[in-house]
């Protein structure tokens, strides 16, 4: 039995592109995505302002890009792949992040999954596999969407690497979450580890080929996927098993992969490999050695994931869980917004950003729109900013119309709507 490989290099914003096309092809890309087919480039947007480790940065995509171009993919048949959720606004995001700035400079299409796009029932699309799903099952009564284009399609996820609050890490596996599951995918989190499980399972039957390259230029410690410390590490990481990339990933960061749930499932279903010791790591294996000793999330929790954890697993379950699965739900989208947006990020996210923004790679998300890459990467990254790029009436501005948005877009409030029409 071949062994799973992660690779992992370490890199520069002036070798970025190199550094990105050697791992990709490290991990053996070629094999897994095939050049006849469709290749969906699945890009993370876990807070729509940009925060750094939070989201897929421009050169990760732009670096992704660039060397499928080089080794004979057809720009055609590769294109921007985005779900929305309703406390991220998809849109917002991918200007804020500059990744539709790579997608437009590549002159490749970018899809929105939920507009236009028509999804099926699970059923209709793996057939009896689903009667194999942990949990989704007993989730989804009446099952579930998917996009019909993700059927016989590649798909190429897009993470970083950073801590999770539900799950201590995230990465490769989670990054399915959004774009497999339709509306009410809040459902799923008292058993999100085991819904990431069914998820793997699920790409492995639709998927014709699924790869992971994932950013670890800025690594993202305590509670994420938004609240963030941000370090600069400079590492990327690339493989085809999807639970391999996130067990390296997890041990870089000071965790036993193994100790982390979804990863064990996956492991010891057969759905790739999570224990470190079985893997083959191909590249800077010095970096792959790193231990950050990242504090565990739950450890320091942000108030909004204090009340989170009490939600699905602590005192508030029986209280106010039901109301997630009614017309009553849209309170804690708007709950969300206010925490995150509106208070969280102009009291601190704010000043962090900056300070990340003094940093090459900072620099070179600050200058993004003005700087052109050579063959290799990014030789200048231009100066830092002088001061906030963002006031806070300029945060608080577009907090309330992502506020506005999330109300109008919560699936029970347009559901409403539409019975009414």
């Amino acid at each position: 039995m071949t062994r799973s490989k992660v690779a992992v290099l370490t890199t520069t914003p002036a070798t970025v592109r190199t550094d990105y096309h050697e791992l990709m092809n490290l991990a053996g890309y070629r094999d897994v995505i095939e050049k006849d087919a469709d290749t969906a480039l699945k890009i993370n947007i876990s807070w729509h302002f940009f925060y750094p480790a939070c989201s897929t940065t421009p050169w990760q995509l732009d670096a992704v890009i660039n060397a499928m171009k080089k080794d004979g993919y057809d720009p055609d048949l590769i294109h921007g792949c985005h779900n929305r959720t309703v406390v991220i606004d998809s849109h917002l995001g991918e200007r804020e992040n500059k990744q539709i700035n790579v997608i437009e400079d590549h002159g490749l299409r970018n899809v929105h999954l939920y507009e236009g796009e028509e999804w099926i029932h699970i059923r209709d699309a793996v057939g009896d596999l689903a009667d194999e799903f942990l949990v989704l099952n007993d989730v989804y009564a009446d099952g579930f969407s998917i996009p019909r284009r993700f059927i016989g399609e590649n798909i190429i996820h897009l993470p970083t690497v950073k801590n999770h609050i539900f799950t201590t890490t995230t990465g490769a596996m989670k990054n399915a979450f959004g774009g497999l599951l339709n509306e009410h995918r809040h459902w799923t989190h008292p058993v999100i580890h085991e819904t990431l499980v069914d998820l793997l399972t699920i790409q492995k039957k639709i998927h014709r080929g699924v790869f992971a390259v994932m950013d670890g230029t800025f690594a993202g410690d305590g509670p994420g996927p938004r609240c963030m410390r941000p370090h600069v590490k400079n590492v990327i990481l690339a493989s085809s098993d999807q639970v391999a990339i996130d067990a390296v990933a997890a041990r870089m960061m000071g965790y036993d992969p193994l100790d982390l749930k979804y990863i064990r499932i996956a492991h010891e279903k057969g759905l790739g490999c999570g224990d470190p010791s079985e893997i083959e790591i191909v590249g800077d294996k010095k970096a792959a050695r790193q231990n950050w000793n990242f504090t565990d999330p739950s450890e320091e929790l942000t108030f909004a994931g204090r009340m989170q954890h009490q939600i699905y697993w602590g005192k508030l379950k029986k209280p106010l869980e039901w109301s997630l699965k009614t017309w009553l739900a849209p309170w804690s989208y708007l709950a969300s917004v206010v925490y995150h947006d509106l208070y969280w990020y102009p009291q601190n996210g704010n000043d962090q950003v900056f300070e990340a923004l003094q940093s090459d790679w900072g620099r070179l998300f600050h200058n993004w729109e003005h700087l052109t890459p050579d063959a290799a990467g990014f030789p200048q990254v231009g100066p830092p900013p002088a001061g906030r790029t963002k006031s806070t009436a300029e945060l608080l501005k577009k907090g309330i119309r992502v506020l506005g948005t999330a109300m109008m877009e919560a699936p029970e409030v347009a559901n409403r709507l539409r019975k009414k029409k």
